[in-house]
């Protein structure tokens, strides 16, 4: 096939432009290749630690039905070291930590409750946590300790919950006056639908007319 001189001076043009910044066009374009192939490589790497993970909270929930804390315990530490930044993990530990009061190992519960304050990435998993362990340190008798856990900043939706659970060691601790009302503010910040705002209704009841 014949070029004409205009269509040869144009091939020689680009053969002259591509000599000059080919090289660096082909680097740019690999490097876009390869970062592509990377983040497919990641997402898929993601998705394999959430199937292992799901599958992990699985056989922990198998494992809860048998009641036995320290399987239970070992079952969640496998989340816990293996994928603690999944959602999995501080779930984990909330089983681990109710199996631990339900066998008597309150030590070992706060140590679970405390992995999920210190690795959980929801917020709503901290305000849980500091919940349970406050709850734990009220059976303890250590009243000034467990509301303290409670001062801690908390959402919005456990503003209720928390008030409730003051009001209950204020009631344990003597504060009668006190108690009223946290439990008060708490019905105030409670919807009634809640299931807690009729109990909280009747502890308040049940602490008669305020002075």
């Amino acid at each position: 096939m014949a070029y004409s001189h205009e269509d040869q001076e144009r091939i020689e043009g680009l053969a002259a432009w591509w000599k000059h910044y080919g090289n660096a066009i082909t680097i740019v374009l690999t490097a876009i290749l390869v970062a592509a192939g990377g983040t497919k490589a990641w997402q898929y790497y993601q998705q394999k630690q959430a199937l292992q993970a799901a599958d992990l909270y699985a056989l922990l929930q198998q494992v809860q039905t048998g009641g036995d804390a320290t399987k239970i315990n070992d079952a969640a530490q496998l989340l816990k070291e293996g994928y603690p930044s999944s959602g999995y993990a501080p779930r984990a530990a909330l089983i681990a930590a109710q199996a631990d009061v339900q066998a008597g190992n309150n030590k070992r519960a706060i140590q679970n409750l405390q992995w999920i304050i210190d690795h959980a990435k929801e917020t709503e998993m901290h305000d849980m946590a500091r919940l349970r362990i406050s709850g734990i340190l009220l059976d303890e008798g250590k009243y000034d300790e467990a509301l303290r856990t409670l001062s801690t900043g908390h959402g919005k939706t456990f503003a209720g919950l928390y008030l409730d659970r003051k009001g209950d060691i204020q009631v344990a601790a003597g504060k009668i006056s006190e108690a009223k009302l946290s439990y008060q503010e708490a019905i105030d910040r409670l919807s009634k639908s809640n299931n807690y705002f009729s109990i909280v209704q009747m502890k308040l009841d049940a602490l008669g007319v305020s002075d």
